[in-house]
C-alpha cells in the first residue's frame, strides 16, 4: 500500500458532449500507448449506462490497437449476454460491433452461471487473477485503464450507497442481490481494484448530472460510492463532464491536454 496520500482528482469541463469524446477518445489512445509500450498489452474495464456511448470517438481511430486490449467489465447486470439490461450487450452495440476488436479479449461474465452468483463472481474474479496474478504478481489488479459512469444517487459500477459492498476490502469481484437499481442481481469490480487503477476516469453528461456531481465532488466527507473512488498513489483520478453536468461545481476544473 502506497505511503503517499491520493492524488486529487483531475476535472475536466468541456463545452459540448463532442468536444469531450473526441478528447476522451484521445486519452484513452494515450493511455493505450503508454501501456503497450510498457507491457505488450492494455487492460480496460467499462461500465454500462451512457458510458459506451461516450466512447464513439475510438470507432474509426486508427491509433486503436484493438488486439492488444483486454477488456472487462467494471459491473454487470446477471441476465443474458444479448439481454437489453446487459452492459456487455450496450458495449458490444455502441462500440465493440463497430470496430475489429477479437471476441476473446472482451471478458464476458459466464453465462452458464447465471443461477449462481457466488460462482458466477468467483468464476469473473478467476478471469481477473489470470489475466493480472502471474503477470503483475500483485495482491490487486493494476488496471490500465477503468473508465466509470455515476448514477443520481451518486452510486458508481454497482455500489450503491449504504451498501454492505462498500466495505469490501478482500475481494476483487463481489455479487449483490438487492440492487436498488433493476435488475436487482448484479456483480461489481470492488474498491480495492477500482482505486489500485492506473488511472480511473469518471464520464458525465447532461443537466441531469449536475446536482449529484456538485454532491460527489464539493462534498466528497458524505462519503457517496463516487467519492470513495480514490486510486492509491500514484494512480491519477480524472473527470470528463460537459459544462451542462459542470454547471453547479465548486471545484475548479483544469483545461484538457495530454
Amino acid at each position: 500500500m502506497s505511503h503517499h496520500p491520493p492524488n486529487p482528482p483531475v476535472i475536466h469541463s468541456f463545452a459540448s458532449s463532442e468536444v469531450l469524446m473526441s478528447s476522451l477518445a484521445s486519452f484513452v489512445v494515450k493511455a493505450q500507448k503508454e501501456a503497450i509500450d510498457k507491457k505488450g498489452r492494455f487492460t480496460i474495464a467499462l461500465s454500462g449506462g451512457s458510458l459506451p456511448k461516450q466512447l464513439s470517438g475510438l470507432i474509426g481511430n486508427h491509433a486503436v490497437k484493438w488486439d492488444m486490449w483486454q477488456v472487462f467489465y467494471a459491473d454487470e447486470r446477471v441476465v443474458p449476454l444479448d439481454h437489453p439490461d446487459s452492459n456487455h450487450n450496450l458495449c458490444t452495440a455502441e462500440l465493440f460491433s463497430k470496430v475489429p476488436i477479437p471476441t476473446a479479449n472482451i471478458r464476458t461474465i459466464d453465462p452458464n452461471l447465471l443461477s449462481d452468483l457466488e460462482e458466477l463472481s468467483d468464476a469473473y474474479e478467476q478471469e481477473l487473477i489470470r489475466e493480472f496474478a502471474q503477470k503483475d504478481a500483485a495482491r490487486f489488479p493494476v488496471f490500465d485503464l477503468i473508465l466509470l459512469g455515476v448514477g443520481p444517487d451518486g452510486h458508481t459500477a454497482s455500489l450503491f450507497p449504504g451498501h454492505e459492498l462498500l466495505a469490501e476490502e478482500d475481494r476483487w469481484v463481489a455479487y449483490i442481490e438487492d440492487s436498488p437499481k433493476p435488475p436487482p442481481k448484479r456483480i461489481t469490480l470492488t474498491y480495492p481494484v477500482i482505486n489500485h487503477a492506473s488511472r480511473v476516469v469518471f464520464v458525465a453528461v447532461g443537466e441531469g448530472k449536475a446536482e449529484i456531481l456538485s454532491e460527489v465532488l464539493d462534498s466528497p466527507e458524505k462519503g457517496l460510492p463516487a467519492s470513495r473512488v480514490k486510486p492509491v498513489h500514484p494512480g491519477q483520478l480524472f473527470w470528463f463532464v460537459d459544462e451542462k453536468a459542470a454547471a453547479k461545481l465548486r471545484v475548479p476544473s483544469q483545461d484538457f491536454k495530454l
